[in-house]
């Protein structure tokens, strides 16, 4: 098993390794522990120009660490107008030194540093030659010939503009670093990872020793197959031929780039991110070449939460949206491997500049720590001088999470939650059951849909690679089902053994069934494989059939024949099943699986601590992360697949409670669990015989006693505080309203506000309803609101359900006090600014575009809804 952390880190996660990891990590521990809070969230923090100073930088450090981030990701980028005589050359000295200087405030602050390997993206610039850049293929007098795509590295910092560099050359990659050698590397500070992002280079699908290497990896030339390589029909003979192409392709670009890159970061004791989507190669196998793997939410997921609002102008056709079956290429290679980290470009483009609520934030985020991911980052924060009035410098895609966005000052709510999250999700291990083995060459069978003819596989539009594939539809209804799962590629085969607890992965993970979809070609290593694996006992599933064709050209029909009699050989084994309904043999294999997903509930299962109990075993407590982004399930008895003392933690509260028990069907216990559309929670399950719950007490639970209370009194509403950072006028507006409505409609002037508002009302409260828990539910909130009740604080609803819990005795017989001041967004105010201040877009390359990639314009906007637009609502608690 490869450690990919610095020792310090994993004794910093709980988790401990022999002296001898330990020694091995302290060989590769960067020069700089600049390792930072990983369970908080991190944030891209985008050098504009690389306009920065020493002084603005601390004070800007400053105020990430304490509105709770973990780290920082350096992405030097496009710059500023007017600012021209304060760009940094890019790995100059006068960088270095900027740079060395964030590092030491990151680690006099706790906060991580990472550093992208280059400006903008892809990686390139200047120094690369038309050797070192990307290539295509062209065919020239008959022949296959390399020529240059002339991609340009996009968004460049000033004076980085250049080419794209050839990811398929080791010899490329290794010129390219070598610029990091003679500069960043004899910095005193480090970096604590270096960073790639997507894979987005364009037509590439070549380099100039392909045949060489297509001949040497597939046994046959290139050339000689001319025809159907260059055929569009989808012969057999031309499927078979791409097959091969692609599969040269994808193991260049893992030996040519993603291997040397790890390497080359190593040796100079850095860690690496990358994200490996987009890639034409086997996503599984790119991320594990990587320390932390990392994956994209892109764009707002189409949940069905109530009053979760998706922006109407986000266009689906041409962006798509996030999807957990692509989150979980990432997270699969961390399982296998052993990678402690998994992370995440979180929240781009998730609405229009101004736009983006937290609320809207939490949804997508309980999206990735379901899916396996647990190391945030932000997309993320631009780097903007204080001095830079409002709304200071932008990056040309949302979502800014910065000091000049109107979230800002409650940002910290967000960070703590998902800070609890992740030290949870960080400490526990995988729990999942089945490994779904990725049929790749059956996707590189179909017409590729990328520029250059080749299959980049995106995360933006799974429907046009991942769903259609009967991998895709399987690992969709194991979802629907509730089966816990991760996928494995062929070459990850390989690292799989077979003991008395299941099929046990390169991280110690150990997994009790490998399933193989529904597949028409495959490489007779493969099936080797899984051959070797079942005669050690491994349980292994076909989908209604067994793989019939080898994949490739070379000697295909003995490879075939061979793919065949394998097949024969498989079914004979005792432990494989060609099975006509998988989910029925999975069942009556004892493979787990939480029926309860099937109300909509998304989870993953993990294992924590470890040791022996008495009876010798295993006393590790399973943990489930559940998050309800659907509106099926509110509250219900469910089953879970382990058994034992049941708690629930909410990280929104910080509160840990008893769940109700009752003896479920075959040895397993329902609990009561309750959890509206858009909460979540975890669920801790430990060893011991669990307490069931007396019938009174669960009566008191499901239903608790008092009556709702609609609060029906007028509403004094009082505009109180402006946002500070954008200067505007303050709005001497107050206001008693019978009903409650959207404050834009009010004035003219309101419709323009951006900042608090403080309603006010009384509730009178029956004599002996005073004693009882209530649950206030302010219906739909505008963005945010600060509560207080008889002058005392009740606390922050920011996030959907706006729900904030009332314990017993807080409210008084008779009349009390209701204070709620609610913060709206910036865009209203931004339809003013933009019309008196265009001056303020003022950014080289794209400038500022809307979330349609059209120059950005405010002034068209319509006032955005805001306020507290309720119902508001008591309802008895059982707290």
């Amino acid at each position: 098993m490869k450690y990919s952390f610095p020792a310090a880190l994993l004794l910093l996660l709980g988790l401990h390794l022999s002296p001898v990891v330990c020694a091995q990590q302290q060989q590769v521990a960067p020069k700089q522990q600049a390792m930072g809070h990983t369970a908080r969230p991190w944030t891209y923090w985008w050098w504009m120009g690389n306009a920065v100073n020493e002084a603005d930088i601390t004070h800007q450090l400053e105020q990430f660490a304490k509105a709770g981030l973990g780290g920082v990701h350096i992405i030097p980028i496009y710059g500023v107008k007017g600012y021209e005589t304060k760009f940094i050359p890019y790995l100059s000295d006068r960088w270095l030194a900027v740079f060395g200087h964030t590092v030491r405030e990151g680690n006099r602050l706790g906060l991580g540093v990472d550093l992208t390997t280059g400006t903008g993206w892809p990686f390139g610039g200047p120094g690369v030659s038309t050797a070192m850049a990307a290539k295509e293929w062209k065919l020239v007098d008959g022949k296959l010939t390399a020529v240059p795509t002339k991609q340009q590295v996009k968004r460049p910092a000033p004076g980085a503009q250049g080419p794209v560099i050839d990811y398929f050359s080791k010899q490329a990659v290794e010129r390219y670093l070598h610029r990091f050698d003679s500069t960043l590397a004899h910095s005193p500070q480090q970096p604590r990872a270096v960073y790639n992002d997507s894979y987005e280079v364009y037509g590439a699908n070549w380099t100039d020793n392909f045949l060489t290497e297509f001949k040497a990896r597939r046994g046959y030339d290139l050339q000689s197959q001319l025809t159907a390589f260059l055929d569009t029909n989808q012969t057999e003979t031309s499927i078979l031929v791409h097959q091969d192409y692609h599969q040269t392709l994808s193991e260049l670009l893992l030996d040519g780039f993603a291997k040397p890159w790890d390497n080359w970061a190593h040796k100079s004791g850095y860690r690496t991110r990358n994200q490996a989507h987009g890639s034409p190669g086997n996503l599984i196998d790119l991320y594990a070449a990587t320390d932390i793997p990392e994956t994209e939410s892109f764009g707002s997921s189409r949940f069905t939460i109530p009053g979760l609002r998706v922006d109407a102008n986000y266009e689906v056709d041409r962006f798509g949206t996030p999807n957990p079956l692509a989150m979980k290429f990432a997270s699969s290679a961390a399982h296998l491997m052993g990678k402690l980290l998994v992370s995440s470009e979180t929240g781009t483009w998730l609405a229009n500049h101004f736009q983006v609520s937290l609320s809207q934030v939490k949804p997508q985020v309980d999206e990735l720590l379901a899916s396996g991911i647990n190391h945030i980052f932000y997309h993320g924060i631009p780097y903007s001088p204080p001095a830079e009035r409002w709304p200071g410098w932008s990056f040309y895609a949302s979502t800014n999470y910065g000091p000049s966005s109107h979230f800002w000052p409650h940002l910290p709510l967000l960070n703590q939650y998902i800070e609890r999250c992740q030290a949870r999700l960080q400490r526990s291990k995988p729990d999942n059951d089945v490994l779904v083995y990725f049929p790749i060459h059956d996707l590189w069978a179909t017409r590729a849909k990328s520029a250059g003819g080749i299959h980049q596989l995106e995360v933006h539009h799974v429907e046009r690679w991942l769903l259609p594939q009967p991998f895709g539809r399987l690992c969709e209804q194991l979802s629907e089902r509730g089966y816990a799962f991760d996928f494995i590629s062929d070459e990850l085969l390989k690292s799989l053994t077979v003991t008395k607890q299941g099929i046990r992965a390169a991280s110690g993970a150990t997994y009790q069934v490998i399933v193989v979809p529904k597949t028409t070609y495959i490489p007779t290593t493969t099936l080797r494989l899984l051959d070797k694996l079942a005669q050690q006992g491994a349980r292994i599933v076909f989908d209604g059939q067994l793989p019939q064709q080898a994949a490739g050209f070379y000697d295909h029909k003995a490879q075939t024949a061979t793919v065949q009699q394998l097949g024969q050989t498989l079914q004979k084994r005792p432990t494989v099943t060609v099975s006509a309904n998988l989910f029925e043999t999975l069942n009556k294999s004892g493979v787990r699986s939480e029926t309860w997903a099937a109300e909509g509930l998304s989870f993953i299962r993990k294992r924590q601590g470890s040791g022996m109990s008495k009876s010798g075993l295993s006393a590790d407590t399973t943990q489930y992360f559940i998050t309800n982004l659907g509106n099926r399930f509110k509250q219900g008895w469910i089953t879970l697949s382990a058994t034992g003392l049941v708690s629930q933690y909410n990280p929104l509260t910080n509160l840990t409670t008893a769940l109700p028990v009752r003896k479920g069907k075959n040895g397993h216990n329902d609990v009561y669990l309750s959890l509206e559309s858009g909460q979540s929670c975890f669920i801790n399950v430990r060893p011991g015989t669990p307490v069931f719950t007396d019938a009174a007490a669960l009566q008191r639970v499901i239903n608790p006693t008092g009556t709702s209370i609609v609060l029906k009194k007028p509403w004094h509403i009082q505009f109180i505080k402006r946002n500070p950072e954008q200067g505007q006028p303050a709005l001497r507006l107050s206001v008693t309203l019978p009903t409650l409505t959207d404050w834009t409609t009010l004035s003219d002037s309101a419709g323009y506000f951006s900042g608090t508002a403080r309603y006010t009302t009384t509730v009178n409260i029956p004599a002996g309803a005073a004693t009882s828990a209530y649950l206030l539910d302010l219906g739909d909130v505008r963005e945010l609101a600060e509560v207080r009740l008889n002058g005392q604080p009740l606390g922050t609803a920011w996030c959907i359900p706006f729900q904030l819990t009332i314990p017993a005795n807080r409210l008084k017989t008779g009349e009390n006090q209701l204070e709620i001041d609610v913060t709206n967004l910036s865009a209203n105010y931004m339809r003013l600014y933009d019309r008196l201040n265009p001056g303020w877009k003022k950014f080289y390359d794209i400038n500022i575009v809307d979330i349609r990639y059209k120059p950005f314009d405010a002034t068209r906007w319509a006032a955005v809804p805001s306020g507290l637009l309720g119902p508001v609502i008591l309802t008895p608690s059982s707290l």
